[in-house]
């Protein structure tokens, strides 16, 4: 590698004073002629440069100073007073070369290239920052969107268990409720036609002895036989109450709500309005069984002493809320629990749901428990009962 030579060397000197003077010229707004740019281009006539050479050292400078700038403005700005001192240093120059007009015109045009590269680069520039904060918008709604898809897949596995968790344990009660009915059906009616067959062959052996003891036995068997259909009564009442379909809900609700105060001492105090009568078969047999279901449960376990049964029509719908005295209960906990005593809640609400209604319950220390169903009239008007 050969050292530079001694012109090298003075024109490297030349270029970083070319440099320095013109960034002091750029800077200092003030001064309206570049005084130390003729020496300059005199130094580099006596260097033998020619106009290309000092434009080379000129334009490193401009673009440097040019792009450092954000507005363009003060590009054009910048551009302007860098073409007075490049004008200024080549008058030597153009002394000694015929070709100046030549490269002045060359030094336009650079700098009207330098122009529109300088606004071609910043339009990309925004471009790309438009386009940055786009796909930044887009990865947030991408994380959003998995996030929600997450929560959804969460919600759906819950409602999926739930579901299981509730089938399993209507499976269960049903097949309790059918061991139940069996038994009582054992027990109570087939022992009681039992004793009335007894007491048939009784009476037909006294029918030619004693006919006052005929008498007394015929007035037990017609007891027995009366108690027997109570009992079958209370059955077909449990299963279906035939007042909800003869009468309609309000005087099956008022006679399963006397029953249950005559069995278990809870008062209750029951207002409904007549509209609800307008309701479906398919909506007050919801509406019942949900209030069914809500007093078994204040009996089993809420140590009440009063309940409140309240149904009343609200705009496209009828509103149910059943409210004990007794003591609460944490609901989320009841709820998220996989063990069976949760299922009268779950489907109470799988029943309300199911007609396109909402289902909540509410519980505190001191106040109680608010079972509340909401169920629409059909498409959101009312309808006429069907029989």
């Amino acid at each position: 590698m050969t050292a530079p030579s001694n012109k090298e060397n003075k024109t490297s000197k030349l270029a970083r004073r070319y440099r320095a003077a013109l960034r002091r010229y750029l800077k200092d707004t003030t001064r309206a002629k570049p005084a130390s740019a003729l020496k300059l281009g005199h130094e580099a006539a006596g260097l033998g440069l020619d106009v290309l050479e000092l434009a080379a050292i000129h334009e490193d400078v401009l673009i440097d100073e040019a792009l450092a700038t954000k507005t363009a403005r003060v590009r054009q700005r910048i551009v302007r007073r860098a073409g007075k001192f490049f004008a200024e240093a080549i008058v030597p120059i153009e002394a000694t070369h015929r070709t100046a007009l030549e490269n002045n015109a060359t030094l336009v045009r650079l700098n009207r290239e330098l122009e529109q590269r300088t606004r071609e680069i910043s339009a990309s520039h925004r471009k790309l920052t438009a386009e940055i904060a786009k796909r930044k918008a887009v990865e947030q709604d991408l994380r959003k969107s998995e996030r929600e898809s997450n929560r959804l897949l969460r919600q759906s596995r819950q409602l999926q268990e739930d579901l299981r968790r509730l089938s399993r344990g209507i499976l269960s009660a049903q097949e309790e409720e059918r061991k139940r009915i069996s038994r009582e059906l054992h027990d109570l009616v087939a022992q009681t036609l039992t004793a009335i067959n007894v007491h048939l062959a009784n009476l037909k052996k006294e029918a030619a002895q004693n006919a006052r003891g005929v008498k007394q036995n015929i007035t037990r068997t017609q007891r027995l036989v009366e108690r027997s259909v109570d009992k079958v009564h209370r059955f077909a009442r449990e299963l279906r109450p035939a007042v909800l379909d003869d009468l309609g809900l309000i005087p099956a609700l008022r006679s399963f709500a006397e029953s249950f105060a005559e069995d278990t001492g809870i008062r209750v105090n029951m207002t409904a309005s007549a509209k609800v009568e307008e309701l479906t078969n398919d909506r007050r047999t919801v509406l019942y069984r949900v209030a069914q279901e809500a007093l078994t449960n204040v009996d089993r376990h809420a140590q009440a002493r009063n309940v409140t049964v309240d149904i009343r029509e609200r705009p496209n719908a009828v509103c149910m809320r059943i409210h004990d005295d007794g003591r609460a209960f944490d609901v989320e906990r009841l709820l998220r629990s996989k063990k069976s005593n949760h299922m009268g809640l779950l489907g109470m609400r799988e029943r309300v749901e199911m007609v396109g209604g909402t289902f909540t319950i509410e519980s505190a220390p001191g106040k109680g428990t608010i079972v509340a169903a909401r169920v629409p009239f059909r498409n959101g008007s009312r309808e006429s009962k069907r029989t």
